[in-house]
């Protein structure tokens, strides 16, 4: 029972009114209905088609009544309905007298006939007529054009949609909306193509069930009821013109109103609004007065009306100049105050900052972005950040993507702090397939680079996947291409990500934890600046700062000895040894790595420590050219063994030839002895030697 309460509580009611207005509408069609019932359903109808035309007036767009084709079916169905039901009260009681019909149909036909049979009778055919051959057909031929012409300006609508998204004068959510409303518009005018043929042949029906109900009555009162011709003529007439009128008003009602719709040119005026403001003009005033006033004048004429309604019109027009007169005076005092306005002063807000992380690309690749058409570029990047994020060790800055005309359509740049740091080129709707290093055939495609790595690759055909697979290629998708790129980028330039806010957020988040160890650092120890930079210092070099503990806990122990952010982070890193190899080791947890001949690390060694401090070191040329010759044939040596590449050096150098080697030889890692962990096992497996090339 509870169930059942539970359910008609969240039952909607408003629900049920068309279907029990069909349920009523068949009840007509079928049962008889008391007159007194007759009179409320047609006073009904009234209300009805008064209330859908003043509707119709205060319309600004049609598609804001865009419910009207279903309301002008229900209501000619209701219409009929009635006339049917008074059909059949008509023909079977109306020899009881006038009010046999209801007191509706009876009013109406006394006021219309005033007692004059043939004259209602020709007054009820001319409503008839206009409403059938002026209003319903003129409708009707609008609304036909109207759905060709809609329908025929489709596809330019689209274009002209997808051109401004393209140039960025609207957003993807706007041109969704623009695109749905150009749908709901073709939807809208060919229904009501449709709907203009139910107000046509309701006044047919109407016409026809007048000549049924004369027709009838007639033979009837006079065969069943004993009724005299004339006598039967009286009274079926004015029951018949009385139904008719009744619901030939509500008729003529809803053909204007269809006609106001179908004929309304989509502004952000009613019509009202618009007859008013556009018929409000003093020079058709006093063109229509001086007209009146000359036939005014003419012998014969009825000069009182003519010359009274010239007066009114002359007035009307000085009326409206004036106004205008008042307006163009404000406008010209308010453009002379701008005028004398001093020029507003530059401020901040004029400055667009650049964006931290932008994806620029060509309008070739919008639909990698848009997921209606199955873009996963949003996603990609989403993933991308999330996993920086987690491996960083800190919130990798939101990626803006924005689409950039001066690109050719199937170029992206990725840009830092408003600098492009990368760029690709990509064909969307084909897919990537990279070549590791070793595949056994040929793909028919478009040969190219792959973007993050610079790796042989062909743009296949979607349906050629699994093929490349098969062929040991390594196949993705256009996005996946992009966020591949992206990540490399974002890794390889991750101190840049960092600033002082994402520093004392990390701060912030520590002392939750741990609040006594950042309280002893911050201020009072070091600065915010220096912990940044130390941060950045680390990042540059690879390391991750995920475990801020450590990291604060060896800047507050070295805070007395120095400031500088790179002799910081020297004493940081064997603090993170374990985390800095873990990468790095093999299989059997050997750590491989490669040393400097002896004699080759002490001269290095004299190098740097007798330069003067805060002078760049140099060494001979003929030196530097062998050792990082040498350090490159390494790097591949022991890559092609299946190693990482890892150079252990003593500590004093490590720093200068960590920079050193960091965009010559990107690949390799350069420790030091004391960012091994002790109990961690150690395989040299190279010897690099280098000799001055005099």
């Amino acid at each position: 029972m509870s169930t059942i309460r539970q359910r008609l509580s969240g039952f909607e009611f408003k629900g049920l009114g068309i279907p029990f207005l069909v349920l009523l509408i068949m009840a007509m069609l079928v049962l008889p209905l008391p007159a007194v019932l007759l009179d409320v359903l047609f006073t009904f109808n009234i209300l009805i088609s008064v209330m859908v035309i003043m509707v119709a007036i205060g319309t600004r767009r049609p598609l804001d009544f865009s419910s009207f084709p279903s309301v002008l079916l229900f209501a000619t169905m209701l219409r009929l309905a009635l006339n049917v039901a008074s059909t059949r009260v008509i023909l079977v009681n109306g020899h009881e007298g006038e009010h046999a019909a209801g007191a509706v149909i009876a009013a109406f036909g006394e006021f219309v006939i005033a007692g004059n049979y043939l004259v209602g009778f020709i007054i009820f055919v001319i409503l008839m007529l206009i409403n059938f051959i002026v209003v319903t057909k003129g409708a009707g031929r609008v609304s036909e054009v109207n759905a060709r012409f809609t329908l025929d300006a489709m596809p330019g609508k689209q274009m002209a949609i997808d051109a401004d998204l393209n140039a960025g004068s609207i957003t993807q959510e706007q041109a969704k909306t623009r695109r749905d409303e150009i749908a709901q518009e073709a939807d809208f005018f060919g229904s009501m193509d449709g709907a203009s043929k139910f107000v046509s042949g309701d006044a047919i029906a109407g016409l026809l069930i007048l000549i049924i109900n004369i027709v009838g009555g007639l033979a009837i009162g006079v065969a069943q009821h004993d009724l005299t011709f004339s006598d039967a003529g009286k009274l079926y007439t004015l029951l018949t013109i009385g139904d008719g009128l009744v619901s030939q008003i509500p008729s003529l009602f809803l053909s204007l109103a269809t006609a106001i719709i179908v004929t309304r040119v989509t502004t952000s005026e009613s019509v009202t609004d618009q007859a008013v403001s556009q018929l409000s003009n003093p020079s058709a005033l006093f063109i229509s007065a001086g007209i009146l006033t000359i036939l005014g004048i003419v012998p014969g004429m009825p000069h009182t009306v003519f010359l009274l309604l010239s007066l009114v019109a002359a007035a009307l027009g000085f009326l409206l100049l004036r106004t205008e007169e008042k307006t163009a005076i404000e406008s010209e005092q308010a453009a002379a105050e701008q005028k004398t306005d001093e020029p507003k002063e530059l401020g901040w807000d004029d400055v667009e900052a650049v964006d931290l992380i932008g994806l620029e690309i060509g309008y070739g690749l919008i639909p990698l972005v848009n997921p209606e058409t199955g873009g996963q570029l949003m996603p990609r990047v989403k993933g991308v950040r999330k996993k920086l994020s987690a491996e960083l060790g800190f919130l990798v800055q939101p990626v803006r993507i924005r689409d950039a005309l001066n690109l050719d359509p199937d170029v992206y740049h990725i840009v830092l702090n408003g600098v492009v740091r990368g760029k690709g080129d990509i064909k969307a709707g084909s897919e990537l397939a990279i070549n590791p290093g070793k595949v056994y055939g040929q793909l028919e495609g478009i040969p190219t680079k792959e973007p993050a790595f610079g790796l042989d690759a062909v743009w296949i055909d979607p349906s050629q996947r699994d093929y490349a697979r098969t062929l040991g290629y390594t196949v993705v998708d256009p996005a996946t291409a992009i966020a591949t790129h992206l990540n490399k980028v974002l890794r390889e330039n991750a101190s840049e990500l960092l600033s002082h806010d994402e520093t004392q957020q990390l701060l912030d988040k520590l002392t939750q934890k741990s609040p006594k160890l950042v309280e002893d650092l911050v201020p009072g120890k070091m600065a915010l600046g220096v912990i940044t930079r130390t941060l950045q210092h680390l990042l540059s070099e690879g390391i991750p700062i995920r475990d801020m503990r450590t990291i604060i806990e060896t800047l507050s122990e070295a805070a007395s000895k120095t400031q500088d952010p790179e002799q910081l982070s020297a004493s940081v890193r064997p603090k993170l040894g374990r985390m800095i190899v873990q990468d790095l080791i093999d299989a059997k947890d050997n750590l491989p790595v490669m040393t400097l001949a002896p004699d080759l690390e002490q001269l290095l060694h004299n190098v740097l420590t007798n330069g003067a401090p805060g002078q760049s070191v140099v060494i001979e040329p003929g030196l530097a050219e062998s050792l990082f010759s040498a350090l490159r044939q390494a790097a591949t040596s022991v890559e092609d063994q299946g190693n990482p590449a890892v150079l252990v050096v003593a500590p004093s150098i490590r720093p200068w030839l960590s920079k050193m080697v960091r965009h010559r030889i990107p690949e390799m890692t350069v420790l030091s002895y004391t960012e091994i962990p002790d109990d961690q096992a150690v395989k040299v497996i190279f010897t690099v030697e280098a000799q001055n090339k005099a």
